[in-house]
């Protein structure tokens, strides 16, 4: 039994250095957190001096996590700067359609592409000091000067759009107009929201701390086990 609970607290502890993640068991539930921080790697590997969240790793994990009979919710930390559109899209998509309870705190930032993993949790928090930037689709490096490329790059964004309006409070004219402001941010297009300003215009539920995500949590999870009759 050593042993087993050895290996155990083995893989819990190589889970948390690989992944940042980690399962939490108490009497009010099993809570699995998962953290988002830095670049969100896709099909392109990033430098070794980046900090990243690899899409092939998230993936599964999350598909696991909602198969689970040990995991009774999900704790989303994001401080991302955003990256590959795709694979972030992937990932809040799968939060998005899971029926296990779910909540997102960013903390720090989640810019870009992060805006749609913040809003996928069934509740979305942030905390005062953290910080959204929404800009319209934007891609470096070599791309096809062609009518097409410029097609792309309008309906992944309005795909974006329509993400975050259906899974959150702001309307679709105050988003876009966030998007695409000028002057608002240095050198670009687009407009940097902090934590109050996110909550006021619908595009996070609420201001909250961790305490107030695992109670959020503790609840959800206190009223399924009530339907459940447990």
């Amino acid at each position: 039994m050593d042993e087993e609970k050895q290996e155990k607290q083995s893989s819990q502890m190589e889970q948390l250095i690989d992944l940042g993640a980690a399962t939490t068991k108490t009497d009010a539930g099993n809570i699995y957190t998962l953290t988002i921080v830095g670049q969100i790697e896709g099909h392109q590997v990033q430098p070794e001096t980046f900090k990243t969240t690899k899409y092939e790793h998230v993936i599964p994990l999350l598909a696991s996590i909602e198969e689970s009979d040990d995991v009774d919710g999900l704790l989303l930390l994001l401080n991302t700067v955003g990256g590959d559109i795709e694979a972030g899209l992937a990932i809040a998509e799968l939060i998005a359609g899971m029926k296990k309870p779910t909540v997102s705190l960013v903390l720090g930032g989640g810019h870009s592409i992060g805006i749609p993993l913040a809003v996928c949790a069934k509740r979305s928090m942030i905390v005062k000091t953290a910080s959204m930037t929404v800009h319209p689709v934007r891609m470096t490096g070599l791309v096809v000067g062609a009518p097409q490329t410029y097609q792309y790059f309008q309906r992944i964004q309005e795909q974006i759009v329509d993400f975050v309006t259906q899974n959150s409070k702001i309307s679709r004219e105050r988003f876009l107009q966030y998007m695409m402001a000028t002057g608002e941010i240095a050198t670009d297009v687009g407009t940097v929201v902090y934590g109050k300003e996110a909550v006021e215009s619908g595009l996070i539920d609420q201001l909250g701390s961790l305490s107030d995500a695992l109670g959020y949590l503790h609840r959800q999870i206190a009223r399924n086990k009530r339907k459940k009759g447990q």
